[in-house]
């Protein structure tokens, strides 16, 4: 048994057709509930508003960390290649032995010579036609890349939390807009029953009412389901277990704007100037640009100069001679020329494939912009369509409200049918959820626009850059 629970744990799954279980698994699981456990709280009393969450976001948020990291190894990338710039000083502990046959007059003597000390040797390149620069400039301009990415996800993270900021408090809105509709509802129910009682009004008018009731609950908790599954949404924006339960201000504390007035060009001018994914972009243009250059120098030699400085403390033996000591420093320089003349078109080569990788990361950034400006240019439009829709929804509700007070009352003096107050509550209802969705969709479409332009970057102060 101890045999067989060896060998599986030192094999892979030995078939296809069932899952596989390993000595290691039990380990990495417990690591998976360390990674969970080790999250940042939330107050469950405190109403966050978005700046707050936003704030939480980029500091929980595993996605930051990450990219945080990535930029901080291009730093460390940049700082390697700048030490090419200096010398590099070795220290060397000698210590050999040499034994050997040694010609005197008609003879074979062997001697034995036994060397130990401490030395130093520097190399350092003098010229190399611009490669050091190059690769430095690349690192540089990698690094930048690697901030702007940084930025980016800090851009994602923002418009992620901002959406579905917005589609909870939607998701709130309308479960408030059905809870008012199921009123509404049950009010007329009950008005119909109280007629039947009297008989002034019919059965199937008291089943109507019913079924407008029943409606007006399976939209209430449609409504309820479209809004938890938002918490969880919100929640994994933040970077926190989906079953924390985040309270929010709500939709009607919040301003809604009015008016808009930006035009497409200050939109698209914005976002060429601010997208760090675009300028992560245009870096790498850089970086393949500063690679060609550094394949380039590999045509012309390198100037190195080698130097070794050292102590020797030698003793020696010779077949019938007495041993001997000896002392003393050593040392060596020298300036060395290394140029290839020939590599089977190793360089060529080399060179066509930076040219190439060169080009395509050219083309890359024109096409990001080409995206860029259709992202703009559709957010554009959603925002306008979303003003439009806001004061369509704000007449839709007044009118709504006027058709079902007018509606109860006729049904009261029993000049209406109940269809008639039945109809006029669903329109009501209808416009109820029109008005939560179109203020909720204005500020929505508002922070998709900021996100397509690079706007959201500005409410974000600048925080641990690597």
């Amino acid at each position: 048994m101890t045999t067989a629970v060896i060998s599986s744990a030192q094999s892979v799954p030995p078939s296809p057709n069932r899952p596989w279980q390993f000595s290691g698994e039990r380990e990495i699981r417990e690591k998976a509930k360390a990674l969970r456990d080790s999250r940042l709280a939330v107050d469950a009393m405190k109403e966050y508003s978005l700046a707050e969450l936003v704030d939480f976001a980029e500091r929980n948020n595993p996605e930051t960390r990450a990219a945080w990291e990535v930029a901080r190894a291009r730093g460390a990338d940049l700082r390697i290649a700048h030490s090419e710039l200096y010398p590099i000083l070795v220290g060397i502990a000698l210590s050999q032995v040499n034994r050997e046959e040694i010609l005197f007059g008609s003879s074979f003597v062997r001697q034995t010579v036994e060397a130990i000390g401490p030395g130093f040797q520097v190399n350092y390149t003098l010229f190399d036609f611009g490669a050091r620069a190059a690769r430095i400039e690349a690192a540089r301009a990698e690094l930048s890349a690697a901030n702007f990415a940084f930025n980016d996800t800090h851009r994602k993270v923002i418009f992620q939390v901002a959406d579905t900021y917005y589609r909870l408090l939607n998701g709130v809105g309308q479960v408030a807009a059905a809870e008012a509709s199921l009123l509404n509802a049950k009010t007329v129910q009950e008005a119909a029953e109280q007629k039947l009682e009297h008989g002034l009004a019919t059965l199937p008018d008291v089943f109507e009412a019913r079924s407008a009731t029943a409606q007006a609950e399976y939209d209430l908790q449609s409504a309820r389901g479209a809004e938890e599954i938002a918490h969880g949404d919100l929640a994994t924006a933040l970077g926190m277990s989906v079953t924390v339960r985040i309270r929010v201000q709500p939709l009607n504390e919040l301003p809604v704007p009015i008016s808009y007035d930006d035009s497409i060009e200050q939109l698209l001018d914005r976002a060429l100037e601010q997208r760090p994914d675009l300028l992560q972009r245009v870096a790498g243009v850089k970086v393949a640009e500063e690679r060609v250059r550094e394949k380039r120098a590999a045509y012309y030699p390198s100037v190195k100069f080698e130097t070794t400085v050292g102590k020797a403390i030698q003793y020696g033996w010779q077949q019938d001679f007495p041993g001997t000591r000896t002392s003393g420093l050593t040392g060596a320089a020298g300036v060395r020329l290394d140029w290839t003349i020939s590599d089977g078109g190793a360089r060529k080569n080399n060179l066509l494939k930076a040219e190439a990788i060169r080009n395509e990361a050219a083309a890359q950034a024109e096409d990001a912009m080409d995206q860029i400006a259709d992202e703009v240019w559709r957010s554009y439009s959603n925002v306008k369509t979303a003003f439009r829709q806001r004061q369509a929804a704000i007449a839709f509700l007044e009118a709504a409200n006027q058709s079902y007070d007018l509606a109860v009352r006729a049904y009261d003096y029993g000049v209406r049918s109940l269809l008639d107050v039945t109809a006029a509550q669903r329109v009501l209802a209808q416009a109820r959820s029109a008005d939560v969705a179109a203020r909720a969709q204005v500020l929505d479409k508002l922070a998709e626009e900021a996100f397509r332009t690079g706007d959201l970057m500005r409410i974000s102060g600048s925080r641990g850059r690597p």
